[in-house]
């Protein structure tokens, strides 16, 4: 879908590195007067109507259990509190951030900002928590909803703002809307609503005017391995996309996500999820440290999300890693070197703290997880060289997620026979890291299109109160082409 959107746009840019930006078309300012106009009860009218459609198709589609609720539930809620709740990774550290990110585009669409519409986020998980639901209020969902909603809101916001066109009509009109819709599915309801979807103006009809977009698109082969065994090897087929928006040494402007990128990975290995990696860096600030004609250097506060996952191994039944960060945030540095004769040189390094993160537990394995729930910190890094200006680019860098589990069940305890709707633990106690290594390298063949070497490794350790530390190294490789827009 952001594929989508994006391949329609000027893309000048590089990716790894962007030393050619073209300059942005500024939005027209009766645009910005018009979609900066706030609707403080069109938007609330949306979070909750949200809310109830969605409990409707609970209850009376999927029946699910949880949907059946009354005032005697609700009541309940409030009395019992909040609790660490059990489903999957992928639930809880990318389907909750998503939901929040809806109620955060239906205050974005009618007019408030980023740090208004988070506020609408959480208005929108708490209703869920409290009352839309007969399972007790989930605190991590109360965390990872709103905070993680606004990194996908906003990117998924902006790319919608980006495919906007209200100077046009016919075909080339309801294909725009319709990508819209698809990105932002709350902007989209909400421009149909007002009748914005139809409307024909003078201007494009965009908050942000044409950004500065660089895409590259990935595909092709990728192997799994887990701790070096070679008869567990997983091999199919892998797709990723990188999206690089705005300048990211241009710090006069100072609203969120001006700048951010953007990687996501789809994969067809056999007992792996397909949604594997999504990473996140929103600038929320920034200033600049020197500009000079030998080199540019910057300094700024980012959020962080950070989703890596995968599933059992089938002969081994282990699972190499699994890692959610839908909250951090933390200060990043940025450094351009001058591009000299044949090669260019950029790096990056962040230094983050996690709010709420979780990571791949060895003991905590039932009802629908196998993870600890944690808080800690991340440091990041990384640098990336291009040679002749396009023929070659090489780009190393590295993760570590330090993490920590402190609200953790008793020693001993039976696991198969607990009532998890009142267990109200993060997982074992424990102190765990995870260390991700990426090599990449990308060579030209023929105009746009690149073939790519990618290695990554994980490594894990576990260090538990009640049970033996664990180790773990996982590497994959994949072999792609890649196109860059």
């Amino acid at each position: 879908m952001l594929f989508i959107a994006l391949a329609s746009l000027p893309l000048p840019a590089q990716i790894p590195i962007k030393y050619h930006t073209t300059a942005l078309v500024p939005p027209d300012s009766a645009d910005v007067t018009r979609m900066t106009k706030r609707h403080f009860w069109r938007a609330a009218g949306e979070v909750a109507g949200f809310n109830i459609g969605l409990w409707a198709f609970d209850r009376y589609v999927q029946r699910g259990d949880w949907a059946y609720i009354s005032f005697n539930t609700i009541k309940e809620n409030f009395r019992h509190g909040f609790l660490w709740d059990n489903d999957n990774l992928g639930t809880n550290t990318f389907l909750h951030p998503y939901n929040g990110s809806l109620y955060f585009n239906a205050a974005r669409a009618n007019g408030f900002n980023f740090w208004q519409s988070e506020l609408f986020a959480i208005g929108g998980s708490g209703m869920w928590e409290l009352f839309m639901e007969r399972e007790y209020p989930s605190t991590n969902d109360f965390i990872a909803t709103p905070i993680g909603g606004a990194a996908i809101g906003e990117i998924l916001f902006r790319a919608s703002d980006a495919v906007l066109d209200d100077r046009l009509t016919g075909e080339s009109r309801f294909e725009r809307e319709l990508a819209c819709f698809i990105l932002s599915p709350m902007r989209g309801i909400n421009r149909i609503i007002t009748g914005e979807a139809w409307k024909v103006r003078p201007t494009r009809g965009r908050l942000y005017g044409t950004p500065n977009f660089a895409v590259r698109v990935s595909a092709g082969y990728k192997m799994l391995q887990y701790n070096g065994h070679m008869r567990n090897i997983h091999q199919g087929v892998a797709a990723q996309i990188d999206v690089e928006y705005g300048d990211r040494f241009e710090v006069k402007s100072t609203k969120p996500y001006d700048y951010f990128t953007l990687k996501a990975e789809l994969q067809g290995l056999k007992t792996q999820p397909i949604l594997t990696q999504i990473e996140i860096k929103g600038r929320l600030l920034a200033r600049e440290i020197f500009d000079n004609y030998r080199s540019k250097g910057s300094i700024g506060l980012y959020q962080h999300f950070d989703f890596f996952d995968s599933d059992t191994i089938d002969n081994l039944k282990k699972v190499p890693f699994k890692l959610g960060i839908p909250a951090s945030v933390g200060a990043g540095f940025m450094f351009r070197d001058i591009e000299r004769a044949h090669w260019v040189f950029d790096c990056f390094a962040h230094a983050n703290i996690v709010a709420l993160g979780s990571i791949l537990s060895d003991h905590y394995q039932t009802d629908d997880r196998n993870y600890n729930w944690a808080s800690g910190f991340s440091l990041k890094g990384g640098m990336n060289i291009v040679f002749n200006k396009d023929k070659f680019a090489f780009s190393v860098s590295h993760n570590y997620f330090r993490l920590f589990t402190w609200k953790g069940y008793h020693y001993g305890t039976d696991l198969r026979v607990v009532n998890f709707r009142n267990l109200n633990v993060m997982g074992d106690v424990s102190v765990a890291s995870l260390n991700m290594t990426e090599i990449r390298a990308d060579f030209k063949i023929w105009k746009k299109l690149f073939g790519t070497v990618l290695f990554t490794n994980y490594y894990r350790s576990s260090h538990y109160r009640d049970y033996p530390d664990v180790r773990t190294n996982s590497t994959s490789l994949a072999l792609m082409l890649s196109y860059k827009l």
